[in-house]
């Protein structure tokens, strides 16, 4: 069970699982928590996870303020001190990778390591002509389901429309009550457009593990591989055969590979 907590000066939905060290989970454009339930239920047998919906997606309401990626790291912050967490590993992807980027540059106390997948520093010119397909695409579609078949065709591999993924993922998201509208939709995508720590990032001191898709059609993983270059002794892995979501197409092998990096910087520590 889930419920809102107060975080510096927003209502952020949040849910808490397991025991053990604790991670941050930072999801990216329009998942709530439900998205990294694979991770919720497969890691809580060693680790303290906290996953919350991002400011207007799910349960967690949207101000009417301006927002940035800046000021989304300072409200996962503030949700780590209200939760008196004075450390996570973090965990994130997509647009949620680039606000753990923020996190790590602007509050490196609260970052014990990061996990960054399909991530990128600046959006080149492909990323961002494809978020400017999405952002008028939300204006323009005939029907919710046909927004959905159209992202989905980004979001997934052929794989997952030919195993029934996909279809299960747009029922669960036709059924799901908590709608993001089409303001909403295209605010989070200028953010994520904005975002850029290109000539940052070598200032993150936190152990850092950047995973990108082989077949992900929105971050190449070049784009990532610029991020774990710019990073001191980053580590960089391409999962060849999945695209911009490993944790939900492949989760057993991506739960796999983020244990072993934690354990790993749990022994340095």
């Amino acid at each position: 069970m889930g419920e809102l907590v107060r975080a510096g000066s927003v209502d952020l939905w949040v849910e808490r699982r397991g025991q053990g060290p604790d991670v941050l989970i930072i999801a990216g454009f329009g998942d709530p928590v439900e998205a990294w339930q694979f991770q919720l239920e497969g890691l809580s047998d060693r680790y303290r996870l906290t996953a919350y919906d991002n400011l207007g997606t799910g349960r967690s309401p949207m101000p009417a303020e301006p927002f940035t990626v800046a000021s989304l790291a300072d409200d996962a912050a503030a949700l780590l001190r209200t939760l008196e967490v004075p450390a996570a590993h973090v965990v994130s992807q997509s647009s949620g990778s680039a606000i753990a980027q923020e996190l790590a540059l602007r509050h490196p106390e609260l970052v014990r390591s990061l996990v960054l997948v399909g991530t990128w520093a600046r959006p080149d010119a492909y990323l961002r002509a494809t978020l400017s397909f999405f952002r008028w695409l939300a204006e323009v579609a005939p029907s919710e389901r046909a927004f959905l078949e159209a992202f989905c065709l980004w979001i997934y591999t052929p794989r997952a429309h030919a195993n029934g993924t996909v279809e299960q993922v747009i029922q669960g998201a036709l059924a799901f009550p908590h709608k993001m509208s089409t303001e909403v939709v295209q605010r989070w995508l200028d953010a994520g457009g904005a975002h850029d720590t290109g000539e940052r990032l070598s200032e993150i001191a936190a152990p850092t593990l950047v995973l990108a898709g082989g077949l992900d059609k929105i971050v190449a993983p070049g784009l990532s591989r610029v991020v774990a270059e710019k990073i001191p002794g980053a580590r960089f892995e391409v999962l060849p055969e999945e695209g911009h979501r490993p944790f939900a197409e492949a989760p057993e092998e991506f739960n796999a590979r983020v244990d072993a990096f934690w354990r790993e910087v749990d022994k340095q520590d």
